[in-house]
């Protein structure tokens, strides 16, 4: 499998793009609008025809690239049937993989950050959105979020996969690129060291964090497949610019 992890950093999100080298067909996970030129640049590079892209969830920090990639170069929008978007061409549910040649998306609905969260599932590496994050997890307590589920999701099911599994999550706001679920089980801060569901729960509720910069923007652009708003102010412009740069490896 041709693997890359690529890396927006207006919103440090990282998009994956996976490739069939069988078939020359690819998927990108939660790329990003303002980085679409990257990620196409990226494809033809390596000879790769993008087939899906598919999203973890509803973003709220920002705009997903699935509508604008399928204008371009014809790709499917793969997004969690939960959240019953129209614009979707294919609905993901559990325990219904997501083919791609010799590639195959195992879907895990982990529900906490946000109701219709999504992880996926390739071989040895789990794709965690924001459910899971390096020494972290994404917030809740917005769009129908809930601390307690987050919990099960990560213990009963993130952290019950084998510990070599290798864990990217959607975002890293310090460098960092990888990580494996034997490492978040043992030293994550909300969720490792044998947390019990109050402490975590207790954790989330003292976070106090402030309100969600973009927040009111990406959510109904992303219910849309990803629809950047036509009046965006100022200082929110460059999370809708495309740019040609961004870090990667």
């Amino acid at each position: 499998m041709i693997f890359r992890q690529l890396f927006e950093p207006v919103s440090s999100t990282y998009t994956y793009l996976l490739g069939c080298e069988e078939t020359g067909q690819a998927v990108l996970i939660d790329p990003v609008i303002n980085a679409i030129e990257r990620d196409l640049a990226e494809l033809y590079r390596l000879g790769l025809t993008l087939a899906y892209s598919v999203d973890t969830h509803i973003h709220a920090d920002h705009i997903t690239a699935a509508l604008e990639l399928k204008n371009k170069v014809g790709s499917k929008i793969a997004a969690p049937a939960f959240d019953r978007l129209p614009c979707a061409d294919v609905g993901i549910e559990e325990g219904v993989p997501l083919k791609l040649g010799s590639i195959e998306l195992q879907p895990l609905h982990t529900p906490g950050h946000t109701a219709g969260h999504f992880a996926y599932r390739v071989g040895e590496r789990l794709f965690t959105g924001d459910a899971l994050l390096i020494d972290g997890c994404g917030r809740t307590d917005f769009q129908n979020g809930d601390s307690d589920a987050l919990y099960s999701s990560v213990t009963e099911k993130l952290f019950a996969l084998p510990e070599d599994t290798l864990v990217y999550p959607a975002h890293d706001y310090k460098g960092r690129r990888v990580s494996s679920v034997a490492q978040e089980k043992k030293r994550n801060p909300r969720l490792g060291e044998q947390r019990t569901r109050e402490e975590f729960k207790q954790i989330m509720a003292s976070l106090n964090l402030p309100y969600p910069t973009f927040i009111d923007y990406a959510v109904p652009g992303n219910q849309q497949c990803g629809v950047c708003p036509d009046h965006l102010p100022n200082e929110l412009q460059k999370y809708c610019l495309q740019m040609t740069q961004s870090i990667q490896g």
